[in-house]
């Protein structure tokens, strides 16, 4: 063991990949969760895992978590295609293309459900795990930092981790000046079951696909398929467009109506997609102001930090978020893993100045997506139809796509 401990406040998948990765190097460490039951945060829909955020996962997991995460990745390799709005390929991508098929499991591209993935990282961690403790604040006392929670117990360690999402009341004391920002983009999403009566083409069931239409808007989709511990194979979609084409209480619209205004977004597009949209179950579907960190400028190094969502939020657009937070929680770990007590606060200093580089990257290019699917203009979504269609025909520049996709 270590001579010092970690308090970690947030039990998502950045914090708990870090708890795993702590208790293998011997660092003692707690999670801090505010929901009551295990089953309370287990929501969600299908995550991309690129290469980055897989190797972090089985660099931080024990054997037995990592290859239950093996045993719970959506079993469609589908691959991944750009459609038009009638339907058509712009340029689609084989399984194979996108991972190597001489990758070790660790360097390849997984979907997974966000259920089953949490699920996995909950393993272990009973122990670990503090449920209904709902974070209000710290105090620094020497070496020492104590979290305050709003049952009025408190929490002692010499390091205190903000794992705490997106509304990081860690980061409201740490960093009072951070903010996130509206991007002017809703996205609606649901979830359509896939049934043996599911009347839709194989390409909007077999693989992942984002729709560049000749008007306003963006449709992505995907699939999962696994059985285990879902209750039925599903179809993914989200359309995204900017705020102003949306009625002002898109927020507090109930799921049937955002799927007929979806529904009626696609009029004119092909007949699929409205087929996708309309056998959605109300229930999944629901309406997003999309946010984002502002750039936040490095600050002195102490015995708090924060991971993933918590520092640099970002659009769901470019599918990183994810892996942005286990990037964070396997270098945090190895910085911490490697450091004395007397060292810690520089190991913190080392990962924030790392981390601060490539999750505002990830940030940046999460919005730039977000800012194409809801403000790109007509003769901007043609040159990037053409830039495609001349891609899928030149093998250098189709090789070069299929390896950077999701990454």
């Amino acid at each position: 063991m270590t001579n010092f401990s970690v308090a970690v406040i947030g039990g998502g998948i950045g914090g708990l990949a870090l708890a795993h990765g702590l208790r293998r190097a011997g660092v003692e460490v707690d999670v801090y969760e505010r929901t009551l039951e295990r089953t309370d945060w287990l929501q969600g829909y299908r995550i991309h895992i690129n290469p980055a955020g897989a190797r972090a996962l089985h660099d931080c997991l024990p054997p037995a978590n990592w290859q239950s995460f093996l045993d719970t990745v959506s079993t469609s390799d589908g691959g991944f295609g750009f459609l038009t709005d009638r339907g058509t390929d712009l340029i689609a991508f084989t399984d194979a293309e996108i991972n190597d098929p001489s990758a070790a499991p660790p360097d390849r591209h997984y979907g997974v459900s966000r259920i089953l993935l949490r699920e996995t990282l909950l393993a272990g961690l009973d122990e670990v795990v503090h449920l209904g403790r709902t974070f209000i604040g710290y105090d620094l006392s020497g070496d020492r930092v104590t979290a305050r929670f709003a049952d009025g117990s408190t929490a002692t360690a010499d390091v205190l981790i903000g794992a705490d999402g997106a509304n990081s009341r860690v980061r409201g004391q740490l960093l009072p000046h951070a903010r996130r920002l509206d991007t002017g983009v809703v996205a609606v999403a649901g979830r359509h079951p896939l049934t043996p009566s599911s009347a839709l083409p194989a390409v909007l069931t077999d693989r992942t696909n984002l729709v560049v239409p000749r008007g306003r808007g963006s449709l992505f989709t995907s699939v999962w398929r696994r059985g285990a511990g879902d209750s039925t194979d599903y179809a993914i979609w989200g359309f995204s467009d900017a705020a102003e084409r949306f009625p002002s209480d898109v927020d507090k619209l109930d799921g049937a109506a955002l799927r007929q205004l979806v529904v009626d977004r696609l009029e004119g597009w092909s007949p699929d997609f409205g087929r996708l949209v309309e056998g959605s179950d109300v229930s999944t579907v629901n309406a997003l102001r999309v946010k984002s960190a502002a750039p936040v400028d490095p600050w002195p190094s102490g015995r708090v930090t924060l991971l993933g969502d918590a520092i640099h939020n970002m659009t769901p657009m470019a599918g990183v978020g994810a892996n942005t937070a286990l990037r964070d929680a396997d270098l945090l770990r190895r910085e911490l893993a490697a450091a004395g007590s007397a060292d810690v606060v520089a190991a913190i200093s080392r990962y924030e100045r790392e981390m601060l580089r490539y999750g505002f990257a990830a940030v940046r290019q999460s919005l730039r997506n977000a800012e194409q699917a809801a403000h790109s203009t007509t003769l901007g979504r043609a040159a990037f139809r053409t830039v495609l269609r001349l891609t899928a025909a030149v093998p250098p520049m189709r090789r070069s796509m299929a390896r950077n996709l999701g990454n």
